[in-house]
């Protein structure tokens, strides 16, 4: 009965995770889809609105490392539930912003309580289980983004368009507040010294720092094409403007279906998980160069891409957990940084291409991009396995007793 219990609380603490990551990913796109009734609101050009999502990507991005380091002793249930409320403040703040700078500084303090929570969410989820199901937790909190992307932006720009952009922030704000009654309950009072996922299973410098290589690169790729998706759906494959929404929804579903399916893959073998979701992008945007100007196997491809896109972040969310040289958390917070760095890389690049040489060239060079980063990924099977001098056993190697953790 207690273990039953203890699992169904598990089980609930990790749907508020994803429920984190859900909310995070809704309100820092949010102001794309309301791009223009709040330029008009505030009296602002839409470039600065834009701002708002430039500027909370650099914070995030700068933000990431120190601030995890600077909070790594307090216990996770008590971080998450501050930075929650922080959330939740800064958008009820946000909701109430008379001026484009008081806005611009809600949206920064919110940026850091997001740059700390991607940090910590992942350790802290993999906590509630035994390490073997690691690959299909992680699967499970990433996947909270991917609805956000699909559901969760649409539903609030819908919502945006009709009640007023600030509506869409208030009910952000709203279910933050669910979302923090749900972690502050649910979520074990442990400290960081007490996780076994609080450290990398197999520590090695190598590959963590290989990992953060092919993470901005094949980044840098999924975003240099998909940045610019509409244009080539219009330009090169050629159907028309209201198009773009359904295949969007086709692409995002293909998403979560992509990270859902990854789990158990990332848990049984994650470098390979790596290796495949990588290849899975390069050939679609590949395909998409070569064959986008064909109506259905444009559509197909953009899904694939998605998904390979989806499941590639589920790897590197299984692989920190197994390579990470120190803490875990600061491991995921140089991972966070990284991908927000190929994020930035991969917009320019793609603009770059699409100036120079039009939009199909943004898929050329994403798939480039992803080459890169599917030859690196390859090469971690010429790296040796991490040892200790002495022939000292490893952290990973020393055996533990039993985990009393919910096995499913």
């Amino acid at each position: 009965m207690g273990q039953a219990h203890a699992h169904r609380r598990a089980v609930g603490a990790l749907i508020g995770l994803a429920g984190g990551t859900f909310l995070y990913t809704a309100a820092e796109a949010l102001p794309i889809g309301l791009l223009l009734p709040m330029a008009v609101d505030l009296a602002v050009s839409p470039s600065q609105v834009g701002m708002l999502v430039t500027v909370y990507g650099a914070v995030v991005m700068v933000a990431s490392v120190p601030l995890t380091a600077l909070v790594r002793r307090i216990p996770r249930r008590r971080l998450l539930s501050v930075l929650l409320a922080g959330f939740v403040v800064s958008n009820a703040i946000t909701v109430f912003a008379s001026t484009f700078t008081m806005l611009m500084a809600a949206r920064i303090a919110t940026a850091a309580t997001h740059a700390l929570f991607w940090a910590v969410v992942v350790p802290t989820a993999a906590e509630l289980f035994r390490p073997g199901l690691q690959g299909r937790v992680v699967a499970v909190v990433f996947a909270g983004g991917n609805v956000a992307l699909v559901l969760g932006v649409p539903a609030g720009t819908w919502l945006g368009e009709r009640a007023g952009w600030r509506a869409s922030f208030l009910a952000v704000a709203g279910l933050g507040a669910l979302v923090l009654a749900v972690v502050a309950w649910l979520l074990p009072s442990t400290g960081p010294a007490q996780e076994h996922a609080g450290r990398g299973r197999t520590p090695d410098s190598r590959r963590f720092w290989l990992l953060v290589v092919v993470a901005v690169l094949s980044t840098a790729g999924a975003i240099a094409a998909y940045t610019y998706i509409a244009l080539f759906v219009t330009e090169v494959t050629g159907l028309p403007a209201a198009s773009i929404a359904t295949i969007l929804l086709a692409r995002g579903v293909a998403s979560v279906l992509g990270i859902l399916a990854a789990g158990p893959i990332v848990d049984r073998s994650p470098w390979s998980a790596l290796v495949a979701t990588v290849a899975l992008q390069c050939v679609a945007l590949l395909g998409l160069y070569a064959f986008g100007h064909h109506p259905a196997v444009a559509v197909v491809l953009i899904a694939i891409a998605g998904l390979g896109f989806a499941a590639f972040t589920a790897a590197l969310g299984g692989l920190v957990l197994q390579v990470a040289p120190g803490r875990s958390d600061i491991a995921a917070a140089t991972l966070s940084a990284a991908v927000n760095v190929g994020i930035t890389g991969g917009a320019f690049f793609g603009a770059l291409m699409l100036e120079s040489h039009g939009a199909a060239s943004t898929m050329l060079i994403g798939a480039l991009l992803g080459a890169v980063a599917l030859a690196l990924a390859l090469g971690e099977r010429l790296i040796p396995p991490p040892h200790n001098k002495g022939g000292a056993a490893t952290p990973a190697s020393v055996a533990a007793p039993p985990d009393p953790r919910p096995a499913q």
